[in-house]
């Protein structure tokens, strides 16, 4: 089964371990992305929301390069900095949700990140028909 690396200048640049995601088998695979703006390559400041935000801003951006987009978005894991915040966040993090994904949402997971960095609340991974 062949495979292609996504890689696109329009979101922050991944790791050197990893791409931006993996287009397979009809669907695309979006590596986890962090509220990073492109611009500065600094983790947006703010409510678990507008990280939200710019994780989806960056994730389209992906997409985009892998000829997919958000509409098509099937399967979606946030993850977030602090489980034991994740009550007081969730509010945010739907309302940001709904704005992005008015009508049939993807499905949608959460996962504690196993890994701190200052600032970051939530970092999103998803996958998408290609």
């Amino acid at each position: 089964m062949p495979r292609d690396l996504v890689f696109t200048p329009d979101a922050p640049a991944p790791p050197s371990i990893y791409s931006h995601a993996v287009k397979a088998a009809g669907l695309v695979f979006v590596s986890g992305t962090a509220p990073t703006d492109p611009a500065t390559g600094q983790i947006v400041a703010g409510t678990a929301g507008a990280q939200v935000a710019q994780c989806l801003r960056n994730i389209s951006a992906i997409l985009d390069a892998a000829g997919s987009s958000l509409d098509k978005a099937v399967s979606a894991t946030l993850v977030v900095a602090n489980e034991a915040d994740f009550a007081a966040i969730n509010p945010a993090i739907n309302e940001e949700w709904l704005r992005w994904f008015p009508t049939d949402p993807p499905a949608r997971q959460g996962a504690k990140m196993p890994l701190q960095l200052p600032g970051l609340l939530v970092s999103i991974a998803m996958i998408a028909e290609a």
